[in-house]
């Protein structure tokens, strides 16, 4: 505990003189570039990270992506929680089991596979500490695109929203993020995780918020996991204030399989020397999964 208050005291420090300087200069009309006081150790950014987001009990992934910050843009490639996958020693599965079976080693295993680059580092955020990060930024505004009621008791879920443009936080929030009985069903939550990351990312890389880094992270706690340190955490995160986002989602298509629903997802085409060596007609990975279904 004496270690993580020493870290956000010290993060606190190195941010206030840079971000103290940008708000006065944003306050007199100039429009400089923010300035990352973790620079030594932002070389995280040109890597692949993977991004999960696990329900309140932890053993469920809601949200899996990977993310990249180079070139000044934010990528955040979403994969469908249903998405057909035959993982190496475990067989078919849909994605998002993957994690409670083999943990982040064995998804960024598979998904180093199927994307064909290689990814490096993890990033898991428990519902619960989007919550709480949410509830220390005020909440996120977001337009809800619709009527959203939905009652789970087991999962202690409870959503009950109107359309239109309103500021989510605490429980109203999870809910936004998490609800899927519709007839978009998973892909209308990825599209709907989709604003709220947006809005997230908007608040989150405003210099007033960076400044609170630290602070946030503690909100965070220990439903934040990552094998990054937090040197290299903290320059990703302000990193990405200097950024664009990007977020999208694997294209793909439902089918069934063993009365089981599954998504299969289109992922990146193979090597040019691959198709060359498959004659073109769909091969590697993808051309398999294609004639199983």
């Amino acid at each position: 505990m004496l270690l993580a208050i020493g870290i956000g005291l010290g993060g606190g420090l190195l941010l206030a003189a840079p971000l103290s300087q940008l708000l006065s200069d944003a306050g007199s009309g100039r429009n400089p570039a923010i300035t990352n006081p973790f620079a030594a150790w932002s070389g995280i950014t040109n890597q692949d990270i993977l991004l999960l987001g696990t329900d309140v009990g932890g053993g469920n992934t809601d949200v899996i992506a990977s993310l990249r910050v180079d070139g000044g843009i934010t990528r955040i490639t979403q994969v469908p929680r249903d998405t057909y996958i035959e993982a190496e020693g475990y067989g078919p599965h849909k994605i998002n089991a993957l994690y409670s079976l083999g943990g982040t080693d064995l998804l960024k295993g598979e998904l180093s596979r199927k994307l064909g680059r290689p990814i490096t580092h993890h990033v898991v955020v428990n519902l619960s500490a989007i919550r709480s990060m949410a509830d220390a930024l005020g909440g996120i505004e977001v337009d809800v695109p619709k009527r959203m009621a939905y009652s789970d008791h087991s999962q202690g879920l409870y959503i009950d929203l109107q359309p239109g443009l309103q500021t989510l936080k605490g429980r109203d929030l999870e809910g936004f993020l998490r609800f899927r009985h519709d007839e978009m069903g998973d892909i209308g939550r990825l599209e709907r995780q989709q604003l709220a990351l947006q809005a997230l990312f908007r608040k989150l890389t405003r210099p007033e918020h960076l400044v609170r880094l630290p602070v946030l992270l503690a909100a965070a706690g220990k439903n934040l996991k990552t094998d990054l340190g937090p040197m290299e955490l903290g320059g990703l995160i302000t990193a990405m204030g200097t950024t664009q986002l990007e977020t999208k989602r694997l294209g793909g298509r439902p089918f069934y399989r063993n009365d089981i629903s599954y998504w299969d997802a289109e992922w990146p085409q193979p090597a040019a020397e691959d198709s060359a060596e498959n004659g073109g007609q769909n091969g590697g990975e993808n051309g398999r999964y294609r004639f199983l279904f």
